[in-house]
């Protein structure tokens, strides 16, 4: 399946009819011709290349052969899709649709047993697997396939690779059962007790806390280093960026990240203390310069850029602000279609982002979901809709640098998570959703035009940032070509 070149069975006209009106309302033409004027100015630039030798008026046929701009999803069902089909059109999206695949580094999965990482991969990790499995949702490794193949398989595609998370405190997904299982016994079933009862230790400070389990703090500190660098020295510099630290603005917020303190009472749990500064400070030191380094957050309030300024003006290396949108709920997002709501509007985008912009960071809108109410027809038409137009805003945005879709195929998101935000069915059949973002990514935002030399053998157009292919027939009658790149 080349997916590239299908075409919607909808057009876009037709989509939009099945949105209220209070919808069309909250994204009239004048709301679409800022966000044009936006793209026009934020994503593209000029350029002027000199070709030595090319006569005036040959014409050159310029082709934009990739995006600098980020179009990515995460990976995390790589060869789990239950049939060899299935899994090699999973497979083709990347280097196609997308140009950056976000990789399952979560520690707990990563890292079941104590210094045994599952970087390689085994037979549980396999296709052969996967299809003989009858009840998938039930493996431990579900979504969290073995790091080392789907790393060689994105540097194969020549895609940007992504790592989440290094740095995160929640317990289901994150925290290991075995570090975990470190703390003393005691303390183990206090946690398990009713807070109310006054006996659970978190009903202690921070400092009591420290103070009664120090052996235990010191292991959390321990073990956070050594994850970090551990990774760090198995990728080097291959994973072109990372999520030093994932959702950590709440606990900033509340005060309990105190610079300089060993322990931190998270509003998760247990974390090391000040653990967001240390992270990025043993990152920078782990990771090749050329690495980029990523904070990111779902809280889109005012302590998520306050944070990120703390932690530079204490010399951490940040590069890229992450940010999270989910539409889980489908009543969201059918209350969105029927005009009922105004969240994810134009004008709640551009408070959000003028929030987040404070921190002066290039924003990666990290993970996203949109969900096709219903599953039915009009489900597909609403995902399909809100999503077109929130790329469009999303993409005209100045600081932002990439978008990334969270589930890409429909029942395969974690507990919780909506069965239909993919832009594939379970069966690997496109939805509208997906039409609507590949003409974006290759048709609308795509420059593909044809220039003529002036007397000196030099062109000029305007494109969208990326890679382009110029070719030209030369006073010989053979085809000649050169590359370039606009930034």
């Amino acid at each position: 399946m080349n997916t590239s070149l299908q075409q919607s069975p909808m057009t876009e006209e037709e989509q939009l009819l099945q949105m209220s009106e209070g919808y069309r309302n909250l994204w009239n033409a004048d709301v679409q011709a800022k966000i044009s004027r936006d793209i026009e100015k934020n994503r593209k630039a000029d350029a002027s290349i000199l070709l030595p030798g090319v006569p005036e008026g040959t014409e050159v046929s310029v082709e934009q052969t990739s995006h600098s701009f980020i179009f990515g999803a995460h990976i995390f069902n790589f060869n789990q899709l239950g049939t060899d089909e299935r899994n090699r059109k999973y497979k083709e999206l990347y280097g196609t649709l997308f140009n950056s695949a976000t990789i399952a580094f979560y520690w707990n999965p990563l890292e079941p047993e104590e210094g045994k990482c599952r970087f390689e991969g085994e037979y549980r990790d396999s296709a052969e697997f996967w299809n003989q499995c009858p009840e998938p949702k039930k493996q431990g490794h579900w979504r969290r396939p073995a790091t080392d193949p789907v790393v060689d398989f994105c540097e194969s595609r020549g895609i940007r690779l992504h790592g989440h998370t290094l740095t995160w405190g929640n317990h289901t997904w994150q925290y290991p059962r075995w570090l975990l299982a470190k703390l003393p016994k005691e303390y183990l079933v206090q946690m398990l007790t009713d807070i109310r009862c006054g006996t659970n230790i978190m009903t202690k400070s921070a400092d009591e806390i420290a103070a009664m389990i120090p052996e235990y703090v010191d292991e959390l500190n321990k073990q956070l280093e050594l994850r970090i660098r551990r990774i760090a020295e198995r990728y080097k510099g291959r994973i072109h960026s990372w999520d030093v630290v994932n959702e950590s603005a709440q606990d900033f917020e509340s005060g309990c990240i105190i610079p300089n303190s060993r322990f931190c009472k998270s509003s998760y749990g247990f974390m090391p203390g000040d653990y967001p500064y240390k992270s990025f400070k043993v990152a920078q030191e782990a990771f090749p310069e050329n690495v980029k380094l990523n904070i990111n957050d779902y809280h889109m309030a005012d302590s998520y850029p306050a944070l990120i300024q703390s932690l530079l003006e204490r010399g951490c290396k940040i590069d890229i602000m992450g940010a999270q949108m989910h539409l889980f709920n489908p009543q969201a997002c059918l209350d969105i279609a029927d005009g009922k709501s105004t969240v994810q509007s134009p004008e709640h985008v551009w408070s959000i982002m003028d929030c987040i912009s404070k921190a002066n960071l290039p924003i990666h809108l990290s993970e996203i979901t949109i969900t096709s109410p219903g599953g039915d027809q009009r489900g597909q038409i609403i995902q399909a809709v809100i999503a077109r137009n929130l790329y469009r805003l999303w993409f005209s945005i100045p600081k932002m640098m990439g978008i990334t879709w969270w589930n890409v195929v429909d029942d395969c998101g974690a507990p919780g998570e909506p069965s239909v935000s993919g832009l594939f069915t379970r069966d690997m059949e496109p939805k509208l959703s997906y039409f609507a973002l590949n003409d974006l990514i290759h048709k609308e935002w795509k420059t593909k035009t044809t220039v003529k030399a002036d007397k000196e053998g030099r062109i000029e157009f305007r494109g969208f940032r990326g890679s382009y292919r110029l070719q030209w027939e030369g006073p010989d009658g053979k085809l000649h070509e050169s590359c370039m790149e606009l930034k």
